[in-house]
């Protein structure tokens, strides 16, 4: 089913509006999010997307803050609700991890709270001592 999607990069095509629906009012991490503070994040990351060959409309995105040289944080990845069960969360997944390999990266983390096994076919896994992760709440 795919084969009907494609992924993009940096691509000027993101739905700036639709991409700030879905994680505003769709996501569980960042409900409420303003439309400036998502332009800003779209402004200061890498940014892909999946788009639907037949209709030209975004199904997915995903972002990554990244200094392109030891570490990356893959963020506000979501799949349009009408558009998952199509494999395009794997294509979007392979997609990016593709695009930050030759950049040789040391790590890349990402948080989730139901998508474990997706993130396990590429590798991620909990982190070996937990205890040394910390996390400092901004707001």
């Amino acid at each position: 089913m795919t084969d009907r999607f494609f992924f993009a990069q940096n691509d000027v095509r993101i739905d700036r509006a639709r991409v700030h629906q879905w994680i505003s009012e769709e996501s569980y991490w960042a409900e409420g999010r303003t439309r400036a503070v998502q332009d800003a994040a779209i402004d200061a990351s890498r940014n892909y997307g999946v788009w639907d060959e037949h209709t030209g409309e975004q199904v997915a995105y995903a972002r990554v803050v990244t200094d392109g040289v030891t570490f990356a944080w893959l963020c506000d990845v979501f799949v349009a609700s009408g558009a998952r069960g199509n494999g395009i969360g794997k294509l979007l997944v392979e997609g990016v991890i593709a695009d930050l390999e030759p950049l040789g990266l040391r790590r890349m983390l990402l948080a989730t709270a139901d998508a474990h096994g997706l993130y396990a076919q590429y590798g991620f896994t909990a982190p070996d001592d937990p205890n040394r992760y910390m996390i400092r709440a901004m707001s």
